[in-house]
């Protein structure tokens, strides 16, 4: 969809599928569904992240936005914190809330199967607020 025909469309309720998936600068597959860019949403997007099996995100955090995730499938773990020091298991049917400007890394804990959420965040340009920290990839290389 072009930014004219998004700018010019009036607001209004939309029932949406997820897009196209993309890979993120975190290095995780996404596929967007609400987002400023699909429903002219100003302070929410809404996408589904696939993990495959063994995958690992890169270290970052989301300025200055939260995060909160449905597991809906497989199991994943999380470092999280300053320094990732902190560690979180979660299993299909967790939900998970995210603090703005948390550093954290995802993984999928299974070698054999993937592992799916649903990801909201009040950032409704979904790659706009990642901020990398390649400084803490290695911490749990």
């Amino acid at each position: 969809m072009s930014d004219i025909a998004t700018a010019e469309r009036p607001a209004t309720c939309l029932r949406l599928r997820a897009g196209a998936p993309f890979v993120g600068k975190q290095g995780l597959t996404y596929a967007p569904a609400i987002s400023a860019e699909t429903a002219r949403a100003s302070a929410i997007h809404m996408q589904l992240l696939t993990m495959p099996p063994g995958a690992r995100a890169k270290a970052h955090k989301h300025e200055a936005h939260e995060t909160a995730i449905y597991v809906t499938s497989g199991e994943a773990g999380m470092w999280y914190g300053e320094r990732l020091e902190h560690h979180m298991v979660t299993r299909a049917g967790d939900f998970v809330y995210i603090p703005a400007n948390m550093p954290h890394l995802p993984y999928n804990r299974s070698q054999t199967e993937p592992a799916t959420a649903v990801i909201a965040r009040t950032d409704p340009n979904e790659q706009e607020s990642v901020v990398m920290l390649p400084e803490l990839d290695a911490i749990h290389a």
